[in-house]
């Protein structure tokens, strides 16, 4: 290696501070970590002087990562790791030497605003001074390097926020348990890298996202209403009374212009007076769309969803094509997905759905969780052993008002060795050691069968004898678990067995009234997520009510800034940062 002078040493300080203070990029370890057999890639000196820059900036690092270290599930790194192990595997050749690259690279980070990401994050009018100079002058090659590995961070960290998003979900819910990435992540990384060793930056971005058109809808749909935004937004209607049918006036009138803006009435009616067939089936399909009750009337609610305003709904759409980074790639195979905010479960066999069912999910004070899990078995004509929360909550105070109320419910009184109590032998102002038990049966909480996916949560599906709230819009009423309108239509899919488990034999097992657990013969993966968009047939995007207030903190982690170090190719030294300082 050439001998290095006192100033390239001060640049080599730069670079490290500069690499190092971006660590609250961490992301889930897109490559793996650099093993034995990576580090005799960079075993010959790299053959120009910039290569030779980039390494020495980058060798404090190879100590910083320990080069055997097993990657872990779920485990977080710096990008900087990513840079370590991107230079390392073209034995830090500078990347952007190519002024069409780097063209691209500036293009393609201005067009992330299209995917609801922040452009001003990623610096590129620094970026973009920092190489206008390059090419103005004769730069060092200090500079060259800084230059270059600068962009890299900007690529990478771009590329991780379209790839897998930029808010870590396992920081917004302690719980969160979903995989960090499908695929191969090495592979999958290595192949954007690759669009770069192309000369094809905008193909690297371009394959980044989400590929599914759901993706693409909420893409579609983010730059509808940012055109109605910039148009100045859409009318808001006068509140105060309940708009209906054969009414007129300035109200029904804004009513009209509102519903001709988001696309529920034809434009050429917005001129037309009155409350009139065609608004009635507007706002009918309106609040069928939106979760509210179909009524025709734009009553208090229908008109306080109307008058959201449209900057607020981009918000919604940015927040749910995050969520879309983080969970899309699980849409795959066969698998059965909870979407909670919308009350509904559906089963998918090889990516294509096959069953869909409204359900009822946990009330906001017991809200049913976000994870993922595997369901195992089926457990015919259960009995329901009471949750200490309800217990507490709800059944001994029914208990206390009515002494009948166990009897008529079915419910038993056990101690703690299963033996069964008189009822009236247990202080209900202070019960101890003591747990409730209702027998089988269609009427029971749990109805004729739960669906079983071992967690943390003791959440599952299952049949229940509330059939009258499945008509209600808003069905946040369970104490956390998942009622399902239709269970057994399910659970026949899942067994996928037309011979033992058609529908007969279905009906067979629920009539000998054991209760009885029953493994499938695979397991199949059980999603709950949590959406507060949808699609509409025609692909435009409705909202539905966040009814458990999620979407603000994904909002504001959107909102942060991105912490890329500045780029001022001027400066020559900059304090020394420890890696994994703030790291996500």
């Amino acid at each position: 290696m050439v001998q290095l002078t006192r100033s390239f040493v001060i640049s080599r300080m730069f670079f490290m501070g500069f690499l190092i203070s971006g660590a609250a990029f961490g992301q889930t370890s897109p490559i793996e970590p650099v093993s034995a057999a990576s580090s005799e890639i960079d075993a010959a000196a790299p053959d120009d002087a910039v290569g030779q820059a980039i390494q020495a900036s980058l060798e404090p690092l190879r100590s910083a990562f320990p080069p055997l270290l097993t990657a872990r599930r779920h485990q977080r790194v710096d990008v900087s790791r990513v840079v370590l192990d991107f230079y390392m595997h073209r034995n830090y050749r500078a990347a952007w030497t190519d002024d069409s690259d780097v063209a691209q690279l500036l293009k393609s980070l201005e067009d992330t605003r299209i995917d609801g990401l922040t452009p001003a994050d990623f610096r590129i009018s620094e970026l973009a001074q920092a190489h206008e100079s390059l090419v103005a002058a004769m730069p060092s090659t200090a500079q060259r390097a800084m230059f270059d590995m600068a962009a890299t961070r900007t690529f990478i960290t771009a590329l991780l926020q379209l790839r897998r998003g930029k808010v870590d979900p396992s920081r917004l819910d302690i719980h969160w348990n979903f995989e960090p990435a499908g695929g191969n992540a090495r592979e999958d990384m290595n192949t954007l890298f690759a669009a770069l060793d192309a000369h094809d930056v905008a193909r690297a971005f371009a394959d980044a996202p989400p590929q599914e058109a759901i993706y693409r809808n909420l893409r579609e749909g983010l730059a509808r209403l940012r055109q109605i935004r910039d148009a100045g937004g859409w009318p808001k209607v006068a509140v105060g009374q309940s708009l209906k049918p054969g009414m007129d006036g300035v109200a029904v009138a804004q009513l009209r212009a509102r519903l001709v803006a988001g696309g529920y009435l034809d434009a050429h009616l917005s001129t037309k007076a009155g409350y009139d067939d065609k608004v009635i089936a507007a706002v009918k399909r309106y609040q069928t769309e939106q979760y509210l009750g179909a009524d025709g009337v734009a009553g208090a609610a229908t008109l306080a969803a109307l008058n959201v305003p449209v900057e607020a709904r981009i918000d919604q759409v940015r927040v749910n094509m995050e969520r879309a980074r983080w969970l899309l790639y699980k849409l795959q195979g066969t698998f059965v997905i909870v979407d909670i905010a919308g009350y509904k479960v559906a089963m998918y066999r090889d990516g294509l759905p096959i069953w869909h069912s409204r359900v009822q999910v946990g009330k906001p004070v017991r809200s049913t969780p976000v994870f993922q899990a595997e369901i195992t078995y089926i457990t015919f004509n259960p009995t329901w052993t009471v949750p200490p929360t309800i217990l507490k909550q709800d059944v001994i105070p029914k208990v206390q008002n009515d002494p009948g109320y166990l009897a008529a419910n079915r419910i038993r009184v056990l101690d703690r060795e299963g033996n069964v109590l008189d009822p009236s032998s247990v202080d209900w102002s202070n019960p101890r050691g003591i747990h409730l038990r209702q027998d089988a049966g269609p009427d029971s909480s749990l109805g004729q069968v739960v669906i079983r996916f071992p967690n943390d949560y003791a959440i599952y599906l299952h049949d229940t004898p509330h059939r009258e709230l499945f008509a209600k819009t808003v069905r946040a009423t369970s104490s956390g678990c998942i009622r399902v309108e239709n269970p057994l239509q399910l659970v026949e899919l899942l067994f996928n067995d037309p011979v033992r488990w058609n529908s007969a034999g279905i009906q067979k097992q629920l009539a000998n009234g054991r209760t009885e657990n029953v493994p499938l013969p695979v397991k199949v993966p059980v999603l709950l997520a949590y959406w507060t968009v949808d699609l509409s047939k025609d692909g435009r995007v409705t909202f539905k009510p966040d009814i458990y207030d999620y979407d603000a903190r994904v909002l504001q982690g959107l909102s942060q800034p991105t912490k890329l170090p500045a780029l001022d190719l001027r400066r020559a030294e900059v304090p020394l940062v420890v890696t994994g300082q703030n790291q996500l």
